[in-house]
């Protein structure tokens, strides 16, 4: 049973459109490279089917992570 998680999905065009500083195309090849990069081991990309969803909370600490803080 899931409890109370504040999950906050987005597909990538939605998240990409609320934050200007990633390009589509950037985004995408972080997800194609996320076994290499550690996006998959963050929990920061989730797949329903053929959709993919960026989870903004995990994708922004795996940020802080990439810098050392």
């Amino acid at each position: 049973m899931i409890e109370n998680v504040c999950v906050s999905l987005k597909t990538v065009k939605q998240f990409v459109a609320e934050n200007p500083a990633f390009t589509y195309g950037g985004m995408r090849k972080l997800i194609n490279l996320e076994t290499i990069n550690g996006m998959k081991s963050s929990g920061s990309v989730v797949r329903i089917g053929r959709k993919v969803f960026i989870d903004t909370n995990k994708f922004y600490n795996w940020i802080q992570t990439q810098n050392g803080l």
